[in-house]
């Protein structure tokens, strides 16, 4: 029987963004973090934020503890608003402060070309971090637009930044 092959029309989503994400755990007490926070996340999908397309989460592996999870969003603009707004402020500036014992990481994908990451308290190279040159993410590297506009700027030159969830004085510590 002849395989049943099927394809996607995706005129329909200039702006559409892919983002890979993963919470790694380090440490006993990750995996405490790891269930107390999946719950949450799987709700505030299931909320459907606008510009949320699709959600999926999977495992990544069992040793260590590693689960995914992969999003499209209509356009950065609604990712980027939806990251700003509770309950995804309240988890990033929690993470920032004290990873309980994980690590955590996306990648971003961008229809129209360019491709951002960020890899917190990750122990070991994965993704893009195993064959690219590593940078902290300080300065013009510290958000995901700067990332972003790093790699594909013409997408983001007319649009104006929103106010960062954290300000990198706050991510470092320096208050």
């Amino acid at each position: 029987m002849a395989v049943e092959r099927a394809t996607v029309d995706l005129a329909a989503y200039p702006d559409l963004v892919m983002i890979l994400l993963g919470m790694r755990v380090n440490s006993a007490t990750g995996v405490k973090t790891l269930l107390g926070l999946g719950p949450q996340i799987s709700k505030s999908a299931r909320d459907l934020p606008d510009g949320l397309l699709s959600h999926e989460t999977f495992l990544w592996s069992l040793f260590p503890p590693h689960v995914g999870i992969r999003q499209y969003w209509r356009d950065f603009a609604a990712l980027e608003t939806w990251s700003r707004t509770e309950p995804h402020r309240a988890w990033w500036k929690a993470f920032l402060r004290n990873s309980g014992g994980t690590g955590f990481w996306h990648e971003t994908y961008f229809m129209r070309g360019g491709v951002e990451a960020v890899f917190d308290d990750i122990p070991k190279p994965i993704g893009l971090m195993r064959f690219a040159p590593r940078r902290a993410a300080k300065g013009g590297m510290f958000t995901a637009r700067q990332r972003a506009a790093a790699t594909n700027a013409e997408s983001f030159s007319d649009r104006p930044a929103p106010p960062s969830v954290v300000t990198e004085d706050e991510a470092s510590g320096d208050r």
